[in-house]
């Protein structure tokens, strides 16, 4: 995994993301909020969390932006499969509409990101968070902006 740390730009999205779930290792922020990615395809790709309790809120619900960073993940990670290795992605917008409230009770969750469309600068992905019920919990629409990558001398 040394190439997808030092030089990511040698490998298409799909092999850097195929790579992470390989590895084991999740990025930092990923780790920190207790989710991963579990299955990566062309186009589609899931998470899997379990929200702990570092993510509820005063009332002791699950905070929102728990279940909108998975949205977030899932729609750019879905937008990463598809692109080449001298490319990257930015969220423009993200709109999520809650479904239901995660608590603890709630079991882990599981975010599916998918690529509705893509354009060469402009694409669109939508994501579902469902609960261990199998639960729709949240959803999100995502615009995303493609732009190229300067190779890494």
């Amino acid at each position: 995994m040394d190439v997808l740390r030092n030089n990511p730009t040698q490998l298409s999205g799909l092999e850097q993301l195929r790579g992470l779930v390989a590895a084991g290792t999740p990025p930092p922020m990923m780790r920190t909020l207790s989710f991963a990615p579990t299955m990566v395809e062309p186009g589609k790709v899931v998470f899997e969390g379990s929200p702990g309790p570092e993510t509820l809120n005063p009332i002791g619900s699950v905070h929102g932006g728990y279940a909108a960073t998975l949205l977030d993940s899932a729609c750019g990670a879905a937008v990463h499969t598809r692109l080449g290795a001298h490319q990257g992605f930015t969220t423009l917008e993200l709109k999520v509409a809650y479904h239901h409230a995660l608590t603890p009770a709630s079991g882990p969750v599981k975010a599916e990101g998918v690529v509705v469309s893509m354009g060469a600068r402009v694409t669109f992905a939508e994501a579902k968070l469902t609960d261990a019920r199998g639960r729709v919990c949240a959803s999100a629409t995502s615009t995303l902006l493609v732009f190229d990558l300067k190779p890494v001398a």
